[in-house]
């Protein structure tokens, strides 16, 4: 807020003015009471109003002012956090995404972000405006006759103490409703996201009956903020109105008794919506703020993250036009308390393809992951041309590095800006390119608008081959020095597997090429192949010193070909 400070005084500047104008209207009517009516000195009729008319006007015209200062400043103020925020979560790692819920952090960006707005452009200006009409008011009428503006002001104590207690008993309750709306957020997104499994395994009534029982924990958080505001708001209320008996049975007294005028009564009467509205007002107004702390503090908390995996303060990296080797020196990852990694360790040198087999869980994708660094290791080092991935200025790391990912994303845009995602200046003949060597080019040219056809989210329309070939040609197209392939051709056929193998070998050359895979056929042709089992690298070798070893890997080419798995791939590769 800090570059708005005088956008705040000039709004804060005019509230005071507004405020101020607020007690000439009574002041004209009591003397329009008392001179012209009393007095009979007519002639002052048309000065008060004309004066009454031009404060009104000034008053609105004022007021219209500040109120669009306000939304402006307010706008300004949550579109940089939002953007803060945006930037924040971009540039957090995944363990801390490993640990949030979407539906939590899309709750932060949306309903808090707007309970911070609605502050800064209205609850500020409002309490400060109902504060100073307050002591504006209570100034005048001790002016105007401190017996009667005593006797009013009796009441405040009490309605300052029930005003009190109102914010200390509803605050809490704001932080479980807004703990309840992120529970909300987060089952409803994952429902829709998730909605294609729910209908598989038919969940339809399961799912419901998840949604009722958080929907009814957010209703019983906010019934219970209810009836806070039904234990102090009326006490409030009534104590409000209080001031107006009290004006009528103290000020009628003191009109008969010719202790005041009637016009002095009739400024009171005047008034007392300065003193009543901001006294009835005071209860939404502490509610509001409660509601802005409530949210804030998430807010906050969101912007206090900080991530783990930094670049260094001081990189002097060339960026490099090659990358000559890759080494795994005995790395070993722990996640939490899980080892998932023990003792790995290969070099691989430019031009060179490694290859990455194991059961499901065995640590395969995670070996890429170090080398992207999205996590570090927990011991060992990683290095690229010889140098500590931590010494790597991340971007400039990740630059090196093409990935076609075993999680499959794919934006809600067109195919072309699906694949163009990482070289977004690409022409159209390179994406093609690159979808003709991933073997999606086909099915592309088939859909109704060919590469500007608009897929759904997260793929939505396209079978798993056909994503895993988008994916595949975004990779492709990158061309970095580094191409890891991590399950990639997992739901293609064979015969497209073999396709798309035989053309990614152009690519392969001069790069250093990581190839994860379930299936023989996507490895066999890797200079090294390590076999990876809880974690530990049980095998390692080309294809046919692993045959040779009759182990696991011999025990998996089995499994998958039979006994005559050499000719089958022979023939398949022909």
């Amino acid at each position: 807020m800090r570059p708005y400070k005088w956008l705040y005084f000039l709004g804060f500047t005019l509230v005071i003015t507004v405020a101020g104008l607020n007690m000439l209207v009574p002041y004209f009517s009591g003397r329009i009471i008392d001179e012209v009516i009393y007095d009979k000195q007519t002639e002052l009729l048309a000065i008060f109003l004309v004066s009454m008319i031009g404060v009104t006007l000034a008053k609105t015209s004022i007021r219209y002012t500040f109120q669009i200062l306000f939304e402006s400043i307010s706008q300004k103020i949550t579109f940089e956090i939002r953007d803060k925020l945006y930037k924040q979560l971009n540039g957090l790692d995944f363990p801390y995404y490993d640990k949030s819920k979407t539906g939590d952090i899309m709750a932060r960006i949306t309903g808090d972000m707007e309970a911070v707005r609605h502050n800064i452009a209205w609850t500020i200006y409002m309490v400060v405006e109902n504060g100073l009409i307050f002591l504006f008011a209570m100034t005048f009428m001790f002016v105007l006759h401190p017996p009667l503006a005593l006797a009013m002001l009796a009441v405040t104590p009490v309605i300052s103490f029930f005003a009190y207690r109102l914010s200390k008993t509803v605050g809490p309750t704001f932080g479980a409703i807004r703990g309840e709306f992120a529970k909300l957020n987060t089952v409803v997104q994952e429902n829709i996201s998730g909605n294609r499994v729910v209908k598989a395994f038919a969940k339809e009534d399961y799912e419901l009956e998840k949604f009722n029982k958080v929907n009814s924990g957010f209703k019983e958080k906010n019934l219970a903020s209810a009836r806070v505001w039904e234990k102090y708001v009326p006490v409030l209320d009534s104590f409000a109105g209080i001031l107006v008996i009290i004006m009528i049975v103290v000020g009628g007294s003191m009109v008969i008794a010719d202790k005041m005028t009637m016009g002095q009564l009739v400024t009171f009467n005047a008034l007392i919506w300065a003193l009543n509205n901001p006294l009835r007002m005071m209860g939404w107004h502490l509610n509001d703020i409660q509601r802005f702390v409530a949210s804030a503090d998430k807010i906050a908390e969101l912007q206090l993250q900080t991530a783990n995996i930094v670049s260094p303060t001081q990189t002097q990296i060339a960026h490099p036009s090659r990358v000559e080797s890759i080494q795994f020196e005995h790395v070993s990852f722990k996640y939490e308390d899980e080892c998932v990694l023990q003792d790995i360790d290969f070099v691989v040198q430019a031009g060179q393809t490694i290859a990455v087999i194991g059961p499901t869980g065995s640590g395969k994708s995670t070996l890429i992951h170090l080398l992207n660094r999205f996590y570090d290791t927990t011991e060992g080092t990683v290095r690229v041309n010889g140098l500590d991935v931590k010494d790597w200025n991340i971007h400039q790391l990740r630059a090196q590095i093409s990935v076609a990912m075993q999680d499959i994303f794919l934006f809600s845009d067109t195919i072309e800006g699906n694949i163009a995602y990482g070289v977004p200046d690409a022409t159209v003949e390179q994406v093609v390119q690159a979808a003709k060597e991933a073997d999606a080019d086909g099915f592309i040219q088939n859909l109704s608008d060919g590469y500007d056809t608009i897929i759904g989210e997260r793929g939505v329309g396209l079978s798993g081959g056909q994503r895993q070939r988008i994916s595949l040609a975004r990779a492709i197209l990158k061309d970095a020095p580094i191409l890891v392939l991590d399950d990639t051709t997992s739901s293609v056929d064979l015969e497209t597997e073999i396709r798309i193998l035989a053309a990614l070998k152009k690519r392969m050359v001069n790069k250093i090429s990581f190839i994860i895979a379930h299936r023989i056929s996507s490895v066999k042709d890797a200079d090294l192949i390590l076999v990876l089992d809880q974690g530990k690298v049980i095998e390692r070798g080309t294809h046919q010193q692993l045959l040779d070893l009759k182990g696991h890997y011999y025990n998996v080419f089995q499994n998958q070909f039979g006994e005559f798995g050499e000719d089958v791939m022979a023939d398949g590769a022909q």
